[in-house]
């Protein structure tokens, strides 16, 4: 550059005339990487380099190994997994071990082999190498952007063994951009790689994925992510606690780039020093034995304990739903002990949740358990939506310890039978049912003597209307709410109960029956309305969906065709129907069996016939 054009550039750039000096001597602005005040994170400082750096996917290098070394590399990758486990830099590994040549000029490969850099090595990791472009499909999303890779992808690459496209967040290419890049992706010259890397691999179409080699990159584990935490800390010359690296370990959820953001946050706030206990308060976590405290003061129904240790470590300024999600998880954490006992091997857990979570696991049930975990986990959302946090947490937790003294439904079945039978009571004078020629059981419309009812002890409270005796009878069967309807004089619901109703379930207090097509809406209610008043006693009368069995009417109709058929094949009955044509059997009764219009209106031949002998005639 000449002295007038240096000249003109000084005179025409932007800035302010400080008054300084001709002589004064032009000031270079030096890169941010060169300033010695320059930092950079964690997450880019310790990036991993080769395959080797790579942690927690073993199965996708041991498979990439094995292809390189047999020379089957395909001709597009797809990487896939939640954000910060290593999909970008995976892929510039990738594009390394395409294009490994020695930095010595011998001839090589490519090779997963990258302790030792190469010759475009440096370049491809600083994301400058002519041969290896980088685009965000988030940003370049049109059939324009990719048409420009369609059209340079025809052209050999300058220096390396492939051209290599790195496209990320490949899932935001819009249809026509997907579409017009099939072509190429299912037969690209030789000298091109593409390598795609996404978050959301269900919005790629299949026919971009059935074109490439697909690797699902797994979450880390949190022992192997406090593993590696804790080499960096060495190497920083940090100090930093077990319990702190598990803490955020297992806040990073399986992610590599979240454990080291947040370990670069803590070491910033303990100022090099990272505690346990710092780390919980930067998270706005509890201490791991609070929680553990907690889950025993609820597990033992000591509801004001649980309260106290709730209300101390909310004003320690622990998240309400946090406290909720901490027993959810120590929850799940006792259950996996109780199951697989050698899960308290793991890493990532901390001495007390080995310990305390095995005594627990050997003195809790699993239905009990399964029972804690669903309440917190419903209890988890109320507290989120909730316009107080904290009193919606200590509601949950009131619930919850209310319900470690109840027993589990297997347990209250097998009280029930180890309780002794009732003593039996004298049989009282039944009724017959209505209109019911069946075999069902009878209605009893006396009450229960009162010295068969169990007298409540004096030390014990007992609520007034359940020390009341129980008046009214008692119903077993659609038979029994039959007969009670007649004898009440009810004759309408009388009908309805045996012609419109097929029972479900009937038993003392609860009712389930299914309608008939075309039956009345209301008898329903006005069978619950009649039982509550006749009987003293809250009846659930319910519609249920399924079937339910044949109706009153029908039973009745099915005893009779069968009385008639067995009748009919009698000799005499059977001489008289040969010895008068036309003859039919139209009903047929034994001798102490009432007529089956007992108790309804006179039948017109009871008009016809007149009065009787025995009948009183006003005049």
């Amino acid at each position: 550059m000449s002295d007038e054009q240096h000249t003109d550039d000084q005179q025409d750039g932007p800035g302010f005339d400080l008054g300084l000096p001709e002589a004064a001597p032009a000031v270079t602005a030096a890169p941010i990487a060169a300033s010695p005040g320059a930092y950079r994170v964690l997450a880019r400082k310790y990036r991993p380099q080769n395959f080797a750096d790579l942690i927690g996917q073993e199965a996708m290098v041991r498979t990439l190994r094995n292809a390189f070394s047999s020379g089957r590399i395909a001709q597009a990758y797809i990487l896939t997994g939640v954000r910060g486990v290593g999909k970008t830099t995976t892929a510039r590994i990738l594009a390394r071990a395409l294009n490994y040549e020695p930095a010595d000029g011998a001839a090589g490969g490519p090779s997963l082999d990258l302790a030792v850099m190469g010759k475009h090595c440096r370049d491809i990791i600083e994301s400058r190498h002519v041969d290896v472009m980088e685009m965000d499909a988030a940003s370049n999303t049109s059939i324009n952007d990719i048409r420009e890779i369609i059209e340079s992808a025809r052209y050999r690459p300058v220096m390396a063994r492939y051209k290599v496209y790195i496209i990320d967040e490949v899932h935001m290419l819009s249809t026509a951009a997907f579409n017009g890049l099939l072509k190429t992706l299912e037969e690209p010259p030789e000298h091109v790689k593409f390598i795609f890397a996404t978050t959301e691999i269900r919005k790629v179409p299949v026919t971009v994925l059935s074109r490439c080699q697909r690797f699902d990159l797994r979450r880390v584990e949190a022992g192997t992510l406090a593993a590696h935490l804790s080499g960096i800390c060495a190497r920083e010359g940090v100090t930093i606690e077990p319990e702190a690296l598990s803490i955020v370990a297992r806040a990073a959820e399986g992610s590599v780039r979240d454990s080291l953001s947040l370990l670069d946050q803590a070491i910033a706030h303990g100022g090099g020093t990272v505690s346990a206990d710092e780390v919980r308060r930067l998270l706005g976590l509890a201490d791991k034995g609070r929680v553990i405290d907690l889950f025993e003061a609820l597990m033992k129904g000591e509801i004001a304990r649980a309260l106290a240790e709730f209300r101390d470590q909310y004003d320690s300024g622990a998240d309400p739903a946090v406290i909720l999600t901490d027993l959810a998880d120590f929850t799940h954490l006792v259950t996996r002990l109780k199951i697989v006992p050698d899960a308290a091997d793991d890493a990532a857990l901390v001495e007390a949740e080995r310990v305390r979570g095995s005594e627990m696991a050997q003195g809790l049930s699993m239905r009990v358990l399964a029972r804690a975990w669903q309440m917190l986990s419903k209890g988890i959302g109320e507290v989120q939506q909730a316009p107080k946090p904290a009193q919606a947490a200590e509601m949950v937790l009131v619930r919850l310890a209310y319900a470690a003294d109840l027993p589990t439904p297997d347990d209250a079945l097998r009280r029930l039978k180890d309780q002794p039978p009732p003593a039996a009571q004298p049989s009282a004078p039944s009724l017959p049912s209505g209109g019911g020629g069946g075999g069902g059981p009878r209605l009893s419309l006396a009450p229960r003597p009162a010295e068969a009812r169990p007298q409540p002890r004096a030390d014990i409270r007992v609520d007034a209307r359940a020390a009341m005796p129980a008046e009214g009878p008692r119903l077993g069967s659609l038979a029994d709410v039959a007969a009670l309807a007649a004898a009440r004089r009810d004759l309408a619901l009388k009908h309805g109960i045996e012609t419109q109703l097929r029972p479900v379930h009937v038993e003392d207090g609860r009712i389930e029956v299914a309608l008939v097509p075309g039956a009345p809406g209301s008898l329903i209610q006005d069978l619950s309305r009649k039982l509550n008043e006749w009987t003293g006693r809250r009846w659930m009368v319910s519609v249920s969906s399924q079937s339910g069995g044949p109706t009153l009417a029908e039973e009745n109709a099915a005893v009779k065709a069968e009385r008639e058929e067995g009748i009919k094949a009698h000799p005499l009955v059977a001489a008289v129907l040969a010895r008068f044509p036309g003859a039919e059997v139209v009903d047929v009764r034994t001798r102490e069996e009432p007529p089956a219009d007992e108790g309804l209106a006179p039948s017109e031949e009871d008009y016809l016939a007149g009065p009787g002998a025995d009948d009183e005639i006003e005049f």
